[in-house]
């Protein structure tokens, strides 16, 4: 499907799935690293950022130690568009929601706000 240029997508795991790595709770509590993606997509993910509120320090804490390379995270009614693996922006069902492109600095992690366009 993806080499003939059908649209992939997914929730939740179903969207991490086309990552190099994330956090997730797909092995039970507490979350963890997962680095077996289909890695279609570089870099990590992490869903339900704002929804849980353990997802946030965690996917942060795991970039700023190198555990996951890093990434980008989505609030829970935010979805990554992609135009082949070309991150080009978000779209989000909820006025307040955002994705964010969280990097590793030498003091940690240091998160950046997109904001999605609002559908």
């Amino acid at each position: 499907a993806w080499e003939r240029g059908i649209i992939l997508s997914g929730i939740s795991a179903g969207a991490l799935c086309w990552f190099e790595a994330g956090i997730t709770d797909s092995f039970g509590k507490p979350l963890q690293s997962l680095h077996d993606g289909l890695k279609f997509l570089s870099g990590s993910f992490c869903p339900h950022y704002d929804g849980e509120t353990e997802r946030r320090p965690i996917f942060q804490r795991m970039i700023g130690d190198g555990t996951i390379p890093p990434g980008l995270a989505a609030d829970d009614g935010v979805a990554l568009v992609y135009t082949g693996t070309t991150f080009t922006g978000a779209v989000s069902s909820r006025p307040n929601a955002r994705a964010w492109q969280v990097e590793r600095t030498p003091d940690g992690a240091r998160e950046s706000e997109i904001a999605p366009r609002v559908l």
